[in-house]
């Protein structure tokens, strides 16, 4: 009782290994996964050939057909005279069958024989001239295809196997196109190890359109033109900091860092209350560099890794979205968050803090109307909050009242501040930013003003000479001329 696991090759018979000859001139039978292999012709005369095509039609997907081919393999090797089971390329890649036959046969104690053949790897390595220790990738379109992101270095040539139906070519092509540019040079490899072989070049957002997807096609993806992977630019930082790196950048730590990280964060916003997607992008490296240098500096620390850091929040974000990784099922926005503060409850819970308060976790360095939008948005989550907007209206005009009836300066400054949070909760009922709103104010009120100042000086004035009538004149022709504000003298 024994089963044997023969690669076949990619597809051309003299590429068929000697061992992999001498054990089909013996056996009496082979089991192929497919007969729809090239080499399957030339195999020795007198062979009983067997193939599990016809699983491919009764089962519902690939995992059901590899199980089911699995289960028959390993019940055959039990058998006096064992199994010869063959495979297309090498047995151990991409070979899903074969790692199931593995796992089974252990269970069972069966003994298995692997006998070694070309992979498609080999063939295609040949025909583009490539060095497979210079970093080359390869993983599976099936799997590529059912991602949303590829688990690809983008600084690294990758080859894609399985590339067999148009269907998978279109969901490759996406996934690939959420990191390279669409029409990033790629290369269709028509059964390469095989006479028909040839190479097709396609942009990327071309590759379904091929007229020859077949089980037999893969796909080569090139390295994009310049650096833009995560590791690569982990190493940049990683240098910086190194002996023979920067005196500067080998002197930060967090402390020193901490005033740029909150200034680079607002060079991001920034840009987005700009509209402007070239500033935005510049200004997310400038952040990332932020990060980057932390997270290496506590790599120097031994305190933790970048990969710490994203397999923390990869787990928290996975575990706080059930309804997307798991099978809970949400009605909307409001279940979603529901369910978020419960998941938070049983993690606080868990973690030995689970009297902490909902407001816990608002970093006490916010700026002030973004800590009191966060106040309210936490409140609100378990029911401290008013019906409607309405009752958040009446809450602004009692402080207002409130604050013209202070009579000490520590009361008109309480009353304001109280005020100022009534007014967050307002933009919070009415989905408004309010730092974005303020700032977009401030902006607004910037430009106006600069405006007053050039009609001054254009009429050879002061500003600091004029009456409350004539700057109010100059404020209204501001005005006229775009945007709206408040003015000096504006109840």
């Amino acid at each position: 009782m024994t089963i044997t696991i023969l690669g076949l090759g990619p597809g051309d018979a003299l590429q068929l290994t000697r061992e992999a000859w001498l054990v089909l001139e013996t056996a009496g039978e082979v089991y192929l996964r497919t007969g729809r292999h090239p080499t399957v012709p030339d195999l020795p005369s007198g062979l009983a050939l067997h193939c599990f095509d016809d699983l491919y039609e009764q089962a519902q997907d690939f995992e059901q057909v590899y199980t089911m081919i699995a289960e028959e393999v390993v019940r055959l090797g039990q058998r006096p005279q064992g199994v010869v089971y063959a495979v297309p390329g090498h047995p151990l890649v991409g070979e899903s069958t074969v790692t199931r036959i593995l796992k089974r046969a252990e269970e069972a104690g069966l003994p298995v024989r692997i006998v070694n053949g070309v992979s498609f790897i080999e063939p295609i390595l040949n025909r583009l001239g490539v060095d497979a220790l210079d970093g080359l990738q390869v993983t599976d379109a099936i799997d590529l295809a059912a991602r949303h992101h590829p688990p690809l270095n983008p600084d690294a040539p990758a080859i894609i196997g399985q590339l067999y139906s148009r269907e998978v070519a279109s969901d490759v092509k996406l996934t690939l196109m959420n990191q390279y540019p669409d029409d990033h040079p790629v290369k269709l490899l028509h059964a390469v190890g095989t006479p028909q072989e040839r190479v097709e070049a396609s942009p990327l957002y071309e590759i379904d359109r091929s007229n020859d997807l077949d089980h037999l096609m893969s796909l080569y993806v090139p390295p994009l033109p310049r650096p833009g992977a995560f590791e690569t630019f982990q190493e940049t930082i990683a240098h910086l900091r190194a002996p023979d790196g920067c005196p500067w950048d080998r002197e930060q730590t967090h402390a020193s860092l901490r005033r740029n990280l909150l200034e680079e964060a607002y060079e991001v916003l920034d840009s987005l209350d700009a509209d402007d997607p070239a500033a935005l992008r510049e200004e997310l490296g400038d952040l990332l560099l932020q990060i980057v240098l932390h997270s290496q500096i506590a790599v120097e620390d031994g305190e933790f890794s970048m990969a710490d850091v994203v397999a923390a929040i990869d787990a928290k974000i996975k575990r706080r979205h059930p309804h997307v990784f798991g099978d809970v099922q949400v009605s909307g926005v409001g279940e979603v968050f529901a369910n978020w503060e419960a998941i938070k409850k049983v993690e606080r819970a868990d973690n030995g803090n689970g009297d902490r308060s909902a407001l816990d976790g608002v970093p006490r360095a916010l700026p002030a109307l973004a800590q009191a939008e966060a106040f309210g948005d936490r409140a609100s989550r378990v029911g401290f909050d008013w019906p409607s907007v309405d009752g958040v209206l009446d809450k602004v005009a009692e402080e207002i009242n409130e604050m013209r009836e202070a009579h000490s300066e520590q009361q008109r400054a309480d009353e304001f501040g109280d005020l100022l949070f009534a007014l967050v909760n307002v933009a919070r009922w009415l989905k408004i930013d309010p730092e974005a709103a303020l700032r977009a104010a401030n902006v607004k009120f910037a430009n106006r003003f600069r405006q007053v100042e050039a009609q001054a000086r254009a009429q050879s004035r002061d500003l600091k000479g004029m009456t409350l009538a004539d700057l109010d004149a100059l404020w209204e022709s501001a005005k006229r001329s775009g945007g709206q504000a408040l003015s000096p003298s504006s109840p």
